[in-house]
């Protein structure tokens, strides 16, 4: 047993294979940790990679490839001994997430040709995967991944519960009603995979050290300097922490903390010995997530676990280990899913038990692994917290944090799983254990559009939270904010409401109808606290020199003026998108995205002047922001305020310092980031009640009422309006959205992204922003278009919407999304002009059904013939959420 066992994790047998290794003298032996080191550890180097499991061996063999040499990978205990020794080896490409479904793909890919690379054996079988669909709703969420896959060229099928038996005949199919088949997962030797791309990486001279901890991370002036490790120092500009589960302490380990969220938690699988009949190599793996577990086929025999509802997390005081010993068994613990397996493949009661292993796991806050380089620290570089699909993810992920490191970007937008989208409030130990065993749970739940996590909660919140959850506010949580979904009228079933979860029409439909109604004929107020809110300044002339380098349209604007303004990189692309409002000469009020709080400000510090006159400050927490939206928001400032708020007095996208009520400073703009007409209010946190109270006291005659960010969402998107984060990012130029007038091309000033933009200008642009209205669906009785839906021009795939909502004044669903001309022939991309989205017909594909859409280009011509100051100004608003 103990034999069969070790094969399943075998970390040995390729060395044999491998004289290179002995010849150079990298490999040591690992039967005593007493065995003195033959090779010293070289002074300087230009990369440090610590860990040697599937990421950090992953991370080197890519530098290596892209050309970088001087690199040194330092593992504590011995290559792929930690988690990745105990991974099940499960390759499989069915993910939510884009970006997690094309890191997955390239991994199957990359696997499948490295044992010809290297000679080293992984075990690559391509088995295929089937997972099982218990449920409608469950089907309906394997159909819409099923659509992502077809439409990236991965062959994918939804099929029948009797096609499921005769793929796999020991399937008990009796609760079933559908399924998703695709061919071409895998599986692997996960530690053989790790020890093929370090013996690739060392081909291409990485020096591989195990048995070498580090204990601290040396940093000077903000950026990486060295690592001091057990047998000395080395000098190094770059450190990529790859330590797995040790990731937190080693972040914290630094002069300069580097917050890395995760955790562990303990993670069970089965091993039986071969079936009488073993099982063929070839068989698919299943995955049954209703049943909470997956099956694949072991040397003839069963490997089974599963994510069950009561996760055990570990470590939580930080107790180290240098190696991952299997952890105690726990049959009771694992008995649901033991269960689980047994109604699924009935015939196994007779089978023998090898063993029951149980090896840690790193979860992180959302379920998204953590990449990128740190906020604080420059050339400090993360890879970990895997979220137990490191095998799945270890080639596409290690791919594209070298091309970071490179490049200084990565092919892909990896924002969703960039370590800047976290804070410093994610980091505490008691919300991180708290936080995965939820997350640990919900790898297998059904995540219907628009759910929220339960745990963590209430951690920042708005000085107004208590008054408005009094008033039946419905919270969701955004960057650790508290913030508003919509308001439960009195009389409604609350209960029966939070808990509707559902792919089609919501039961909060006419609630938020009515907030929009209200939006739009009354006025409405919206707490929209958790902006990011920075303030620079200088004594001179600086902070304005800076702010026109790093913003695309001119900030050199009367005092008084808004200016909505991309931050872009140097291809162009949106780092951040915002409104600056100039409050002096020497001072601006910028307002960013909620989720921009941590990287727009790194972004800045690492490219602003290091001049003393010139200064920054985070005022996020300093200001309480209410959102005035509606034809009356005129009416009840000008009454609270007694200052005329006319349109000629108060001209669109202007900002003044006010008092409301009883209470003075309050900066007052008028935008409302949907389009409506209105006023955003940045309020003194002191005074956020007082004047929360004068307002809805004053609006009563003018029909005031409480909305929330379902009701922002409907309006900004039918008025056309990109959002940070989903439908703009650091690959969507303003050119490509129609927006060329926020960017001062024509002005003579340099800025960063510049280049790229005059070069889209002269040769075209490969997609464009476009608005699909859609023509054939029923809102009450089709399934709802959320976001990542296939596009489809003359029956061709063409893009993915980005964002949608329902219309509530077209009375019809509206989609974002971009637009893509690829050669029929050749595939080649080709430029995409007015005249192909304007003569194409659309249908959105959801779930694998397709709805005809009609397209509209941004900015629309009919709001464009006015060519009023007004007009041209609400035009450029943005959403930010």
């Amino acid at each position: 047993a103990a034999t069969m066992f070790l094969r399943l994790l075998s970390d040995v047998r390729w060395r044999a294979a491998n004289p290179k290794w002995r010849m150079t003298g990298l490999w040591r032996s690992t039967s005593s940790t007493a065995e003195p080191h033959p090779v010293s550890l070289p002074a300087q180097v230009q990369v440090v990679i610590c860990g040697g499991g599937i990421m950090g061996t992953s991370v080197a063999y890519h530098l290596s490839k892209m050309g970088w040499k001087d690199i040194v990978l330092l593992e504590q205990g011995r290559l792929a001994a930690g988690t990745t020794r105990f991974c099940a080896g499960i390759v499989s490409t069915a993910r939510h997430v884009s970006i997690e479904l094309k890191m997955a793909d390239y991994s199957n890919k990359l696997y499948q040709q490295l044992e010809q690379e290297t000679g080293v054996k992984t075990g690559y079988v391509k088995t295929g995967s089937i997972s099982l669909a218990q449920t409608q709703d469950r089907l309906i969420s394997l159909k819409r991944i099923a659509s992502s896959l077809n439409v990236m060229g991965i062959p994918c099928e939804i099929i029948t519960p009797k096609q499921v038996a005769q793929l796999h005949p020991l399937i008990n199919i009796h609760d079933l009603v559908g399924a998703m088949y695709v061919p071409e997962d895998a599986l692997v030797s996960s530690a053989s995979v790790s020890l093929a791309l370090a013996t690739a990486a060392s081909w291409n001279g990485v020096q591989i050290h195990e048995r070498t901890s580090v204990s601290h991370v040396s940093v000077q002036k903000g950026r990486v300097t060295g690592v001091e490790t057990d047998r000395g120092q080395i000098q190094c500009q770059y450190f990529v922490n790859c330590a797995g589960q040790w990731a937190y302490e080693l972040g914290h380990s630094g002069e300069e903390p580097v917050n890395i969220p995760l955790h562990a938690c303990e993670h069970f699988y089965l091993l039986t010995h071969p079936l009488k009949e073993p099982l063929a190599s070839n068989l698919p793996t299943i995955v049954d997530p209703d049943g909470r577990i997956y099956i694949r086929n072991w040397q003839g025999g069963i490997l089974s676990g599963g994510f069950e509802k009561n996760p055990k997390p570990l470590f939580t005081e930080g107790r180290n280990q240098l190696e991952i010993q299997n952890l105690q068994e726990d049959w009771d613990h694992f008995e649901p899913l033991l269960s689980a397996l047994l109604r699924r493949m009935p015939d196994l009661e007779a089978l023998q038990i090898m063993q029951l292993v149980n090896c840690p796991e790193s979860f992180t806050p959302d379920m998204r692994c953590i990449m990128g380089e740190s906020p604080t620290v420059r050339g400090y570089f993360v890879l970990a917290g895997m979220n137990s699909a490191g095998i799945s993810y270890g080639g596409g992920a290690g791919k594209y944090l070298a091309e970071w490191m490179v490049n200084g970007y990565p092919s892909e937008n990896v924002w969703p799983l960039d370590l800047k989208r976290f804070g410093t409030l994610q980091s505490s130990r008691t919300f991180l254990r708290h936080r995965v065993m939820e997350v640990m749970p919900l790898m297998c739940d059904l995540k219907v559009p628009r759910w929220d996590f339960q745990t963590g909660r209430q951690l920042r919140t708005s000085p107004l939270y208590d008054r408005l959850d009094a008033q039946g506010a419905r919270w969701m949580e955004k960057h650790g904010f508290e913030r508003v979904k919509y308001f439960v009228p009195p009389g409604k079933d609350l209960l029966d409401l939070d808990q509707s979860k559902t792919f089609y029409k919501p039961d909060w439909f006419d609630i938020v109808g009515s907030e929009v109604k209200c939006c739009k004929e009354a006025v409405c107020v919206i707490d929209m606290s958790s902006f990011t809110k920075f303030e620079i300044s200088s004594t001179g002339d600086q902070a304005l020199e800076s702010l026109q380098y790093l913003f695309s349209n001119d900030l050199d604007v009367p005092v008084g003026h808004v200016v909505h303004t991309g931050m872009l990189n140097e291809k162009g692309g949106y780092e951040n998108d915002c409104s600056i409002a100039r409050l002096s000469k020497r001072s601006f009020f910028m307002i960013s995205p909620t989720d921009q709080q941590v990287h727009c400000w790194a972004w800045l510090k690492n490219r602003l002047p290091d001049d003393s006159n010139l200064t920054m400050e985070d005022v996020t927490w300093k200001y309480t922001a209410l959102n005035l939206i509606g034809p009356r928001a005129v009416d009840v400032l000008s009454e609270l305020s007694y200052v005329p708020i006319t349109p000629e007095h108060f001209p669109s996208l202007f900002c003044k310092e006010m008092s409301v009520g009883y209470a003075n400073g309050i900066r007052v703009m008028s935008i409302t980031h949907t389009g409506e007409p209105g006023f955003m209010l940045y309020i003194p946190i002191e005074y956020a009640l007082h004047v929360y109270n004068e307002v809805m006291n004053m609006g009563q005659k003018y029909g005031i009422r409480n909305a929330g960010y379902y009701a922002l969402r409907s309006l900004r998107i039918e008025k056309f309006f990109a959002f940070w984060g989903q439908d703009l990012d650091a690959f969507t130029t303003p050119m490509e959205c129609g927006r060329e007038f926020q960017v001062k091309l024509e002005k003579g000033m340099q800025f960063v992204g510049q280049e790229a933009l005059l070069e889209q200008k002269q040769n075209g642009v490969y997609k464009r922003f476009t608005m699909f209205i859609l023509e054939d669906h029923d809102t009450d009785t089709d399934l709802w278009p959320w976001w990542g839906e296939p596009i489809f021009r003359n029956g061709r795939y063409v893009g993915k919407t980005t964002s949608s909502a329902y219309s509530y004044t077209l009375e019809r669903h509206v989609c974002l999304g971009f637009v893509q001309h690829f050669d029929e022939k050749t595939g080649e991309e080709l430029v995409v002009t007015t005249d192909f989205i304007n003569q194409g017909e659309y249908e959105i594909d959801i779930a694998g059904q397709r709805f005809q859409a009609k397209a509209k280009l941004y900015p629309f011509s009919s709001l464009f013939t006015h060519r009023r100051r007004k007009d041209e100004v609400e035009l450029s608003g943005y959403q930010r959420e």
